[in-house]
């Protein structure tokens, strides 16, 4: 019980931390804020994270896992790569509709996670997008690779507006509107 205690007690720290980071800037929050947005003190997070950038690292990586893992489960689970590419996005269209505020720190906070962690958050983010490149390999055969690749980016970019597009509509709504947004972006034969 005791470990899913501390799970949970992580994760709402890991969510509350997104959440003031999204807001603030990595630099412009201290232990201390992320202490008083769980309910505790600053330094009583240190018995979950070696220290706010080993915070950020965590969510980054849990982010970037999550993605990858679910990226994985979607294309297995398909029975076809147009079928495929459909639960890649709709599995994307979800994280960027839950988790905005997660989009908007690895954007801009990346840079503040130390080296060696960073090159394993883009190594677990070039292996979603290369899930992505594969199933699109199957739909469009003769376009090569690079244009998959930078087709991928450019519909993750569409997706990952979210922070600044959502809220408008109804979230069923522009779920719907992405979806159709990014088949087309990704299935645009040129």
């Amino acid at each position: 019980m005791v470990n899913r205690s501390a799970g949970t007690r992580r994760a709402a720290i890991l969510h509350a931390a997104a959440g003031l980071f999204a807001e603030r800037g990595f630099h412009g929050v201290s232990i201390e804020d992320l202490g008083r947005a769980v309910g505790t003190s600053g330094p009583a997070l240190y018995r979950h994270f070696p220290g706010k950038e080993g915070l950020l690292t965590a969510m980054l990586l849990d982010v970037s896992e999550r993605l990858a893992a679910d990226g994985r489960q979607r294309v297995a689970a398909a029975a076809d790569p147009r079928a495929a590419l459909e639960a890649l996005l709709r599995g994307h269209i979800a994280f960027a509709l839950g988790e905005p505020a997660l989009i908007t720190v690895y954007d801009r906070e990346l840079g503040n996670v130390p080296e060696p962690d960073r090159r394993r958050i883009r190594r677990l983010q070039r292996g979603y997008v290369e899930e992505w490149v594969a199933v699109l390999a199957e739909l469009r055969p003769w376009s090569p690779p690079v244009t998959l690749r930078a087709a991928v980016h450019a519909t993750f970019g569409l997706l990952n507006s979210t922070p600044h597009s959502a809220g408008g509509l109804p979230e069923e709504q522009m779920a719907e509107l992405l979806l159709s947004m990014g088949t087309a972006a990704l299935l645009d034969s040129s």
